[in-house]
């Protein structure tokens, strides 16, 4: 969230990663793979002039809070045909994770903190979903 004012490209940075996150929830349907649903969360980013951080994604929730699947923010492969289904039932998180011009990500200092080796700044948004009636209802809403 924004502190203070901030400029229109931090807004649109933003944004995007506030947009894309509710267009993932708005597609998810059961039987979509989720290497279906990570190409087209790439598409919505670079429709935006954005690209996604590599090396980080969405996750299923279960006993653990990060298990399996991972749910990239990008096509990780040639083919979105392929690999597990989504299903009733299912609990994960979707993490869009924005980045201006280069995907890369760097671990700082602290162990903690995430940026893009450029230093250009980035922005996150995550909701947490159950698939129930064939559609995703979100979970984490405050």
């Amino acid at each position: 969230m924004p502190i203070g004012k901030i400029s229109q490209e931090d807004e649109a940075l933003i944004a995007c990663a506030k947009d894309t996150l509710y267009h993932a929830i708005d597609i998810i349907k059961t039987g979509m793979r989720f290497k279906e649903l990570s190409y087209e969360i790439e598409l919505f980013i670079t429709e935006r002039g954005y690209v996604p951080l590599h090396g980080f994604c969405g996750h299923g929730i279960g006993r653990k809070p990060h298990e399996e699947p991972e749910i990239p923010n990008y096509l990780d492969g040639p083919n979105p045909k392929q690999g597990p289904k989504i299903k009733n039932g299912m609990v994960f998180c979707l993490e869009p994770m924005i980045c201006q011009k280069l995907p890369t990500a760097k671990i700082l200092d602290d162990k903690w903190s995430v940026t893009s080796v450029d230093g250009l700044k980035g922005s996150h948004y995550e909701h947490t979903v159950a698939i129930v009636n064939n559609k995703a209802e979100i979970l984490s809403l405050v």
